[in-house]
This record gives structure tokens, sequence and C-alpha cells, in this order.
């Protein structure tokens, strides 16, 4: 009777694979220190309606002139938020009431359906996006000083292929696939 041992990858085919898992591992570590964050907190002044500016406001913010620029019809909802955002309906609608208070987006009944609202920028928040873009576009430009357009454009579409791939197949970050790596792996 034979044992099967398990298998061990290929360390040659397996190494662009962890070269992969480990240069976004280290992206995570540069854009989520904590340092970073006391730091954002520290500088940031109240936005117009005289709260602290949350990273979230931003995050509406670029929802809704997203939405707004795509959208069908003038609805702009904040379950349209949640959907863009990839976030439960409540929690949207606190982020959204963050960023209403912050004088960044306003709130508006709809023409359409009493129940809903219609949200909206602001000139706070349109020149907010504004800044951020701008911003944006500087700190990717010093990142990619030295790559070609071609390259550009090649790293934005295995990147954005890759990202398509990982929400529709989120097996990694499901509760039980990290719990069935410690069982396999022997930890209790």
């Amino acid at each position: 009777m034979t044992t099967e041992k398990p298998s061990v990858p290929d360390a040659e085919a397996d190494a662009p694979l962890s070269d992969i898992a480990l240069a976004l591992f280290h992206l995570r570590r540069v854009w989520a220190r904590p340092d970073l964050m006391k730091k954002i907190r520290a500088q940031t002044s109240a936005g117009p309606g005289g709260r602290p500016l949350q990273l979230s406001n931003l995050m509406v913010v670029h929802a809704v002139a997203a939405l707004a620029e795509c959208a069908d019809g003038p609805e702009v909802t904040v379950g349209a938020v949640a959907e863009r955002l990839e976030i439960d309906p409540s929690t949207a609608s606190r982020l959204v009431g963050h960023a209403i208070d912050a004088g960044f987006v306003s709130r508006r009944p709809s023409p359409v359906d009493a129940r809903r609202a219609n949200l909206g920028l602001t000139d706070a928040g349109r020149r907010l996006r504004q800044v951020a873009e701008r911003f944006r576009r500087a700190y990717f430009d010093e990142l990619m000083s030295g790559w070609t357009d071609r390259e550009k454009v090649e790293f934005a579409r295995l990147l954005t292929r890759f990202a398509d791939a990982a929400a529709h197949s989120p097996a990694m970050m499901d509760p039980e696939g990290v719990e069935r790596i410690f069982r396999e792996a022997g930890a209790d």
C-alpha cells in the first residue's frame, strides 16, 4: 500500500505566483500603514460642513460622480453607491451621511420615488474630486516615471484582469477557505 505525499509545487513554476503574492502584500502594507493614516488625519482639516475629513468621503464622492456620469437618468441613490463601492446598503447609508455632513454630497428628494433620495456633488465635492484626481495622476506618473506607454497599457490590462478575477472568485477571502488552509496544515 502506498501513501500519497502531498504535492509540492514546482518552485520554478510557482515563482511568479509567489512574487505576485509578495508584491500585493507589500502594496497592502504600504497603503494601509497606521502611521500614514495618522498623518493624514492630523493634517486633514475639517470639511465645509465642519466635520473632519475621512477617506470614506473621497470614496463616496468618486462613486457619486461616476454614477452621475454613467447613469441613464438623474437618479444616484444610496443603493447605487453601495453597489458601486461593493459594500452593504447600511454601510453605504452611513458613509453617504458622513459625506453629506462634511459638505461634499447633497441629498434631494427623488422626483421619481419619494422613498428614495437623489445624491449629487456639492461645489466642495467637485473641488475635492478634482484635487484628488490631480493628485492621483501625479502619484502614478511618479511611480511609473520610467515606464513606456506600452508598459502602462499592459499593466492596466493585466491588473484589471487580475482584479476582475479576484472579485469573481473570492475563495481566499472566504472564512471557510482560510479555515481549510489551517485544517489541512494541521494547525488547531
